[in-house]
Parts: structure tokens; C-alpha cells; sequence
């Protein structure tokens, strides 16, 4: 049996996100976006949830949206940081969600908002909240795609060749839309669907991006970070790659954020289920024949 791997300090996320807590709403643009995609989604949704859960739940933004809906009960928060758990509404649990603390088949739904791309075991955190939903319960998480913050990536990778002669990791590797559709069958869940919605922000400066990262809590926590922090030096040099290759007309720069939503059902009868092979009653020739006679 092989380890787990070890990509992501969660100790090191409960800490920050303790300390931005005070200040999470003026940095929560991007959980706004994914809470009124998520009710909009949930409103067609002709059945009831009673007992829903939102995985580290930041400052309970996506659940309050929920809870105004109707066919939404009872919401609870989980999260790491008990400063920023404090800031939620309704039931709360400091948990992590690589050790969920909920029985098999206690819940009906499952939201999550631009968290779970930083749990070390995605897979396996995936089959745990597929255990805890009850059958036809509904999983609906969005997460970061491998485009999000790809500038300033590339800026952080050409001023560290240049001025140390290597690189060291500070942008978290994210996963494409594709691997993680996958992942949602791979952990049992039924109908799997995964959207990928490309958002590009402009901001004053790089060094103005970088501050919205930080005050977000999610500035660089890999595992494999180097312990010293970055020289003022490289940071400038940092900021001037963003600029000379991403700078806009009138001095701003851009920022992409790829939010992939991710939904997944688990197994139940009254779900739709494909057709048997052979089971057609009309030949696809045919079929085809009398779409071309139409024509």
C-alpha cells in the first residue's frame, strides 16, 4: 500500500485562513459567483434536500444563498479554521474533509466552493462524501481548473530562473476539467457532469493580485515551498515579468480564474440509466435514412 501523498499543508491553511478571517468578505468575489451559479442550479432541481453540508465553508456565504431557497433544509458548515467558522450561520463542524466526521447515508446534499483542489487525496475525499450522501444525494462542488492563475505562474517561474537559476513551487497544480469528471466516476457517483467557466480579472497591479490572493487565505501552502520567504528582489522581479507580458492598455493586468463545477449523483433506481446494447428499436441506418429524406 503506497503513501499518501503529502501536496498541501492543511495546517498551514487553518492558520491563514484564522488570520484573514476579519476581512474574508472583501475577498469573496469568487465564492459570490459560484453561490448564485450554485442556487440558480439548484432552484430546477425538482426534489427537496433536508440535510445539506458545505464543505470547508470559508465565511458560510454559499450556505446562506442556499438556505433562502426552498427546497434547501437544514445547512451545515464545516471548516478548519474556527476563527473563520465563527463568521458561519446555522450548525457548524471543524472538521477536515479528508476525516469527515458524518455516518453513511446521513446526508442529501453536498456543496463545496473553491476548496477542495487543496485536499491532499481528492479521490478519496470524493468516495468519503459519496458515503455520506443518502442514495439520489447530490454533490455539487466547484473547484479551481488547471488554467487558474496561469500568468502568474508563468511570471513567478521566468523571475526565479532568472535570478536564482531554478524554480520552486508557488502556484498549486490544478487539475483539468477532464481529470476531474473522471475522478467523480472513479469515486461512484451516477450521471457525473464537470463544466469549466473561465473568469478574467483585472487588477491595478501584479503586486495588487497578489495581495487578493493573500487576504483569500490561499497565498502559497504547498508542501514542498521553500521556507524562506521570497526576497523583495525576486518579487519585484516577479511583478515586472506580469507586466511586460500580460499588461494591459492603461497600465492593469489580468488574472484568470477557471472555476470547473463538478455534479454527481449517487446511484438510486429512479435515476436514468442507459439502454442495454441491442436493446434499440429502430437501426441507427434507418434512423439516419429518414433524418436524410427530411433534408
Amino acid at each position: 500500500m503506497t503513501e499518501q501523498a503529502f501536496i498541501f499543508d492543511r495546517a498551514l491553511l487553518a492558520r491563514r485562513l484564522d488570520r484573514v478571517a476579519p476581512l474574508a468578505s472583501s475577498h469573496d468575489f469568487l465564492i459570490e459567483r459560484v453561490a448564485e451559479d450554485f442556487a440558480e442550479r439548484l432552484a430546477i432541481v425538482k426534489r427537496r434536500f433536508d440535510h445539506g453540508l458545505n464543505i470547508d465553508a470559508y465565511h458560510g456565504l454559499l450556505s446562506r444563498r442556499l438556505r433562502a431557497l426552498p427546497s434547501v433544509g437544514e445547512m451545515a458548515d464545516a471548516g478548519l479554521s474556527p476563527v473563520m467558522l465563527a463568521h458561519c450561520e446555522g450548525p457548524r463542524v471543524l472538521g477536515d474533509v479528508e476525516a469527515l466526521p458524518f455516518g453513511e447515508g446521513s446526508l442529501d446534499l453536498v456543496v463545496s466552493a473553491l476548496s477542495l483542489q487543496l485536499v491532499n487525496d481528492l479521490p478519496g475525499a470524493l468516495i468519503q462524501l459519496r458515503r455520506a450522501l443518502k442514495p439520489d444525494g447530490l454533490l455539487l462542488a466547484a473547484v479551481l481548473g488547471g488554467d487558474t492563475l496561469k500568468e502568474l505562474k508563468q511570471a513567478w517561474l521566468i523571475a526565479e530562473e532568472e535570478m536564482t537559476g531554478g524554480v520552486s513551487p508557488r502556484v498549486a497544480p490544478f487539475a483539468d476539467v477532464r481529470a476531474l469528471g473522471g475522478l467523480l466516476q472513479r469515486a461512484g457517483f451516477a450521471l457525473p457532469v464537470a463544466d469549466s467557466d473561465v473568469v478574467t480579472v483585472t487588477y491595478e497591479s501584479p503586486l495588487a493580485l497578489m495581495r487578493e490572493i493573500k487576504g483569500m487565505g490561499c497565498s502559497n501552502m504547498l508542501a514542498a515551498r521553500r521556507r524562506v520567504p521570497a526576497g523583495r528582489g525576486l518579487l519585484m522581479r516577479a511583478a515586472e515579468v506580469y507586466q511586460q507580458l500580460f499588461g494591459l492598455p492603461g497600465g492593469r493586468v489580468p488574472a484568470t480564474f477557471e472555476i470547473v463545477t463538478l455534479t454527481g449523483w449517487v446511484p438510486h433506481e429512479s435515476q436514468q440509466k442507459p439502454l442495454r446494447p441491442g436493446s434499440a428499436q429502430v437501426r441507427l441506418a434507418d434512423a439516419l435514412g429518414r433524418v436524410k429524406d427530411k433534408e
